[in-house]
């Protein structure tokens, strides 16, 4: 018969060695902070076409799903075998998947690049006029005001200086290589090609496999953990799933509706740099709460050159098209896909977004909401087990708790 107390000191033995020993791997980290980060990024880079392949495979998945769905149905009526109709149905939904993949990818190269490299090559074409129109315009306006003009106008021909400098000695060169090389083949081939193709090819694997994968993770948990945590756990990974794919697969679509709202309306308004602005818009538009201004600056600066009156037409249209994405298509596409508050939202966007830039700005919000949560249940949990309410609204005047009776005093009562 074993001793409880002996399998107790077994526990709490083994626990406190793990904490001595994350103790020392997080001090080792922080003196070493250069080197570890160092050893993640040649690792990621190694591992970057298996990264590749996991985001487009993720990003897939919808449309994946979706196919090998509508193909079970459909070949049930006319076969009887469930092992070939499940072959059949991950191989439609593989080809449609692929097909969807390299139909934006082309879309993207044969199109849009091009006529955004046109746009800013006339740009810079057509920079001096747009610019000396501008000044003229501006002078025109302070005429009757010299106090002011002799204040704004080095400030802005200082600006003109520095967007002129920049555009001329960094955009336009750099964007002249980029398309060039992208055209001729010569833009990092060997390793970019690599990638990619490695890429779609763990693409794939992964949305094959993706069932044995999660019923393997699945075991593992269920091996390592008591029953209880175990359930918890694939519950809790099952609702960052779901957060993760509703928000990023309806903000891309979101986004797209929105770009293409953009074209078409500055097409009906004949503003300048039709394309390259709606892509500008459409883009930013994936950054939650930033992305309307991160957009809508540069485009109406663009459109402030060629004229002042259409920057004040544009500006107007950009703050109805956020507000009808904000309040009509954005909820009608996300719902409440996060359950955060607007103020939990910034916050993640502006954490995420100085740890990881552009793409923390983009999955901060879903990742920040998984923590929220988690947090919150925990919370919950802890004052249950202590007999106590999990109900915020109990907290908002509270002043103290009576510690033997439990009984919430208010700080209106207890003055």
């Amino acid at each position: 018969m074993k001793n409880p107390r002996f399998k107790n000191y077994i526990y709490w033995g083994t626990t406190a060695l793990a904490v001595i020993a994350l103790s020392v791997a997080f001090g080792f980290f922080l003196s070493r902070f250069e080197l570890v980060s160092g050893a993640l990024g040649k690792i990621a880079s190694i591992l970057m076409p298996i990264i590749y392949g996991a985001v487009l495979a993720y990003l897939m998945l919808p449309i994946y799903n979706k196919t090998r769905a509508c193909t079970t149905l459909k070949l049930k009526t006319v076969m009887k075998s469930e092992s070939a109709i499940g072959k059949l149905a991950k191989t439609a939904g593989t080809l449609v998947s692929l097909i969807v993949l390299f139909a934006i990818v082309a879309g993207l190269f044969s199109m849009i690049i091009p006529q955004i490299y046109t746009s800013i090559i006339g740009l810079q074409e057509s920079i001096g006029e747009y610019i000396n129109n501008l000044t003229l315009w501006m002078t025109k306006l302070f005429e009757d005001n010299p106090d002011v003009q002799q204040a704004v106008m080095p400030y802005y021909e200082q600006a003109v200086e520095e967007f002129q400098k920049w555009l001329t000695e960094k955009l336009v060169p750099n964007m002249s290589m980029i398309i060039g090389q992208l055209s001729t083949g010569l833009l990092n081939v060997v390793t970019v090609v690599k990638n990619i193709l490695i890429g779609v090819i763990v693409m794939v694997y992964f949305l094959n496999i993706k069932d044995t994968l999660a019923a393997q993770s699945k075991k593992i948990i269920y091996s390592v953990f008591k029953l209880k945590e175990a359930n918890r756990i694939v519950s809790e990974v099952r609702f960052a799933h779901g957060v993760f794919g509703g928000f990023i697969t309806g903000k891309l679509l979101d986004s797209l509706i929105i770009g293409i709202m953009c074209f078409f309306a500055l097409k009906f308004l004949k503003m300048p740099y039709v394309l390259l602005i709606s892509v500008i818009i459409g883009v930013t538009n994936v950054i939650p709460f930033f992305g309307p201004f991160i957009g809508a600056i540069p485009s109406a600066f663009l459109i402030l050159l060629v004229s002042p009156m259409k920057c004040l037409y544009f500006l107007i249209f950009i703050l109805i098209l956020q507000q009808f994405d904000g309040n009509i298509l954005g909820p009608k596409i996300l719902g409440d896909s996060t359950g955060l508050p607007s103020f939990w939202v910034l916050f993640s966007i502006l954490l995420f977004g100085g740890l990881m830039g552009f793409v923390g700005m983009i999955i901060g919000v879903p990742t920040f909401a998984v923590i929220y949560r988690l947090t919150s249940m925990y919370v919950s949990n802890s004052l249950v087990k202590k007999d106590l309410s999990s109900r915020t609204e109990d907290y908002l005047r509270l002043d103290h708790i009576d510690e033997e009776e439990k009984i919430y005093i208010d700080r209106d009562i207890q003055e």
